[in-house]
């Protein structure tokens, strides 16, 4: 996690956004790179994707509580449960609230449709979670951080399993990282001007 860590912050601000969507690119054509093969219709993958009531009362919700417990835990249990190396502070703290929001949408979008979308629909709840929680390999040098995307992983396949619906699991995939997007940029620019004044 340290040397991810130490990586990230030798980039560039364009370098480190080229990443960030390249890597969701990567992830959305393995979707439908593996979709293919694995729907028989793609009727099946389209009609995971439908406006309902549920967008509003089950995901973005739930993506608000999760917010709301994430940053209380935050503000009570030791800085060193949420060390993920300073990650999270590089990728959010200089960058425009539409920056946030543009890249929690590419971000919700691709890993909904990759791991809920095609994983979750063929291969069920379980495994899907866990391959979600594999590869946010940043947060495996911590068990409080591990455990937290585990949980998450679940609780995200769960309201997928509940609704059968992409666009509940996205708007609170959306809502999730984006609020904790605007939070750690607060957090970072916060941060950035205690350690103007000391100077």
């Amino acid at each position: 996690m340290q040397k991810q860590g130490e990586i990230i912050q030798q980039l560039t601000k364009e370098q480190l956004t080229f990443h960030l969507y390249f890597t969701q690119f990567v992830l959305l054509t393995i979707a439908f790179g593996s979709g293919i093969f694995l729907f028989d219709r793609w009727s099946d993958f389209w009609g995971q994707f439908y406006m309902s009531l549920d967008i509003l009362t089950i995901g973005l919700t739930s993506g608000l509580v999760i917010v709301v417990v994430d940053i209380v835990l935050m503000k009570y249990l030791p800085a060193k449960y949420y060390d993920d190396g300073g990650v999270n502070a590089r990728i959010f703290t200089d960058r425009s609230i539409g920056e946030i929001a543009l890249l929690a949408l590419c971000i919700s979008i691709s890993e909904e449709i990759l791991f809920r979308g095609v994983l979750q629909f063929h291969f069920g709840l379980i495994i899907s979670s866990i391959i979600f929680a594999i590869i946010h390999f940043r947060y495996w040098a911590h068990w409080f951080l591990i455990v937290n995307i585990v949980l998450l992983s679940f609780w995200i396949g769960f309201i997928y399993e509940l609704t059968e619906n992409l666009l509940v699991t996205i708007s609170m995939h959306f809502m999730i990282d984006f609020l904790l997007g605007l939070y750690m940029r607060k957090k970072g620019r916060q941060g950035s001007k205690e350690g103007m004044s000391h100077e």
